[in-house]
Order: structure tokens, then sequence, then C-alpha cells
């Protein structure tokens, strides 16, 4: 249910609303739906963020979080999504708004939903992310160890955090680069892991991806670099055909469903990317090849996998380990006390771990 709404509603009335959720389609100024939504989200947040740190009868990660802690901190945030996804501005066929001083937004919201069929009705939440991702697309973020500015599309994870990007710029690699003749870079993104294995001399590397959106963004940002020559983008499940004597895995590190689009980076089903990618590496890895999967442990802070379980996955896909580097985060959440998770983001190390094919 949705109903026309415009400057004359209180922040109380709309926020009573959205809690409902009853629809307000905007029909006023833009730039007051904009600061309307701001006053939405200060009574939003007013509701307590902290839960227990554990529920009984299941077992705390080591930051003392429950599956249970988590999952109602998840739920708490999606409920807040949904209510501020109440606002909603109406949007012409070509992406257009017809409302004061209202900006331009139908470049960002092509590059996020494709042409448009007919007019349409989006949450200003969502409308302001694209605008968002559009300027991230615009200015890109520098990243010296890929050679340049890697420019994120919408959907697709931006390189903000650079701790994985120094793990794969400063390990050593399994030999000279000169007689490494094939690497993979599974589920590339952005491309950008792809582009630092190039820089370090990599003269040939397969980056895959099941998603349409990031294997065109790789494939714009690898070219970009100057660097479409040397790596191959290919959309697919996982790994390509044939061996590589490097191959390397930066999944989503937390085993929890997507709720939405933007989410798809961060949280891994199942762990299901992180278990196919080590069932199936001792099948396309050369045998004298290294693989190298970065991983942060805040699942297990979480208590949502536990250190023994992966190291199980490990040995039972064949693998030994042949070492691992560590880094603490560096990002802003990670020493933000009004985090909801502070307690295992306090914790975190992102591992870099080497692995090869057990012999015997």
């Amino acid at each position: 249910m949705a109903i026309p709404t415009d400057d004359r509603i209180s922040a109380d009335a709309a926020y009573g609303l959205a809690c409902q959720g009853i629809g307000m389609i905007w029909r006023s100024d833009f730039q007051n739906a904009r600061q309307l939504l701001v006053a939405l989200a200060a009574r939003a947040d007013r509701k307590p963020k902290r839960q227990a740190a554990s529920a009984p009868g299941r077992t705390p990660g080591n930051a003392g979080l429950s599956v249970e802690a988590f999952n109602r901190i998840r739920q708490a945030r999606s409920q807040r999504a949904r209510t501020l996804g109440m606002l909603l501005i109406e949007l012409d066929a070509d992406y257009g708004i017809a409302l004061r001083r209202a900006p331009d937004v139908r470049q960002a919201c092509l590059e996020a939903c494709g042409p448009a069929a007919e007019p349409s009705v989006l949450s200003l939440r969502e409308l302001l992310g694209m605008i968002g991702a559009h300027q991230w697309r615009l200015r890109g973020i520098e990243v010296p160890a890929a050679g340049g500015r890697i420019h994120p599309h919408y959907g697709v994870f931006a390189p903000t955090r650079s701790e994985y990007i120094d793990l794969v710029e400063r390990t050593p690699l399994p030999g000279p680069a000169s007689t490494i003749k094939t690497a993979f870079d599974i589920g590339t993104g952005t491309g950008v892991l792809a582009a630092v294995l190039a820089r370090r001399g990599v003269a040939q590397i397969v980056a895959t991806d099941s998603d349409t959106r990031a294997s065109v963004c790789a494939r714009e940002n690898l070219n970009r670099l100057g660097l479409s020559a040397r790596v191959e983008v290919q959309q697919t499940d996982l790994f390509p055909e044939g061996q590589a004597d490097l191959i390397v895995c930066n999944p989503p590190w937390v085993p929890a469903r997507p709720g939405s689009i933007l989410e798809r980076a961060i949280y891994d089903p199942d762990s299901a990317m992180l278990r196919g990618f080590l069932s199936g590496l001792r099948a396309h890895l050369s045998p004298d090849g290294e693989a190298w999967l970065i991983l942060s442990d805040l699942a297990e802070h979480l208590g949502l996998r536990s250190r023994e379980t992966l190291l199980a996955w490990i040995a039972e896909a064949g693998l030994a380990i042949a070492g691992r580097h560590d880094i603490r985060p560096r990002h802003p959440r990670a020493t933000d006390t009004d985090d909801p998770l502070h307690a295992a983001r306090r914790l975190e190390v992102t591992s870099l771990w080497r692995l090869k094919g057990a012999s015997g």
C-alpha cells in the first residue's frame, strides 16, 4: 500500500506510517524528501541496537556473540531498511524525476537497473545508494598495487578495505614470476586482485566471476589499466578450464544469507562458495602449484563457523597448509564501539592461507 505524501507531513507521522509498512510517494521538493529520510533514520536508530551477548542453548563465538545474537542484529538492520524504504520517489520511463530540486539520476539508475521500460517507483534510500555507487564508479578508488584506480560498478564489491589487497601484494610468489605460466583469480569482482598479480609480473591470468555485473566491471577496469592482454575475464562459476600454478580466491567471509544485491560479496550462505572453491581446488592446481585463500576470521568470532571446521574442509579437499600470512583490519568499523558487532570486529584478523595439494 502506498499513499501520496508532501511537505505537510510531520516526521513522526511519516515514521508511524513507515513502521506500519505504508509507502509514501513523495510529491514535493526532492531535497525536503532527503531531510525527511534523515529524520526517519534518527527515529529508527532510537531503538536499542545491542542485544544480549549470547543466548541459552547455543555456543557463542570467542567474542561472546551467539548465532542468535548475530541473527537478531541482522533482523534489526533489515527492519530498519524496510522502514526507511517506505519513502518513495516516482521515476518516468527515462528515469527522470519531476520534483523541484531533483538531481539528474538517469545515468545512475541506468547503470544500476538497466534500461527502463516504463515509469516506476523507487525508495529514496535505494535511489541515494545508486547515486552514491555512480559517484564511486566515476571517481574510482586509487589502488597503487593495481597500478591505478579501480572503478566499482553498482552491486560489485568495492576495494575500500585494503587488507586483502596488501596480503596479495606482499605474500611471496610460489616461485619467480617468470615460472608462473598461468594464474586464476576466482570471484574476481572488480578485477583488482588480477591486476595486482599482473603488476607483480604474472604473465597470464584468467579471472572468473559468475555475476554479469562483476564480469563487465572487471573487463572495464583491466582494460583501463592496460592489462586486458594479460588478463582474460570469464563469466563462469568458480574455476575455468585447465590448471594453474597460482590460484587466488577472496570469497565472501560470512556464512549467512545476503539480504540484497549489495550484500552478496559479504555473505556466503552455508559457506557455499568457500566449500566449492576448496573441493574443486586440487583438480585445477598444477602439481607444484599453490593456492591463496584470503579469508577473515570474523565468522569465527561470531560463532558462525569454527576454525576446526575450516581446517577439516581443507583436509577433506586433499589440501595441505603451506603457510599463512595475517593482517589486522584498518577500516573504521574495527574501532567503532557503537557497532553492535564491535566485540567481534576488534578481534578480527584477515589471513592469506597458502594451500598445496597434500602428498600421499
